[in-house]
């Protein structure tokens, strides 16, 4: 595991145009692929996808 493959709830928050808080509460709910959960970190694939919001159809 390269850690520059990865980036912080913090940098995908900005790059996804969401809170901080929505992004760590999508990786609690599994919502976006390849997630890893260390200690009270998450890293987040830098090639994952925004996941789509489940209240728009």
């Amino acid at each position: 595991m390269a850690i520059f493959e990865y980036m912080t709830v913090q940098e995908a928050a900005k790059k996804w145009e969401l809170s901080e808080c929505r992004v760590q509460k999508l990786c609690a709910e599994d919502r976006i692929d390849g997630v890893i959960h260390l200690s009270r970190i998450w890293l987040i694939p830098q090639s994952a996808e925004k996941p789509a919001d489940k209240r728009k159809k």
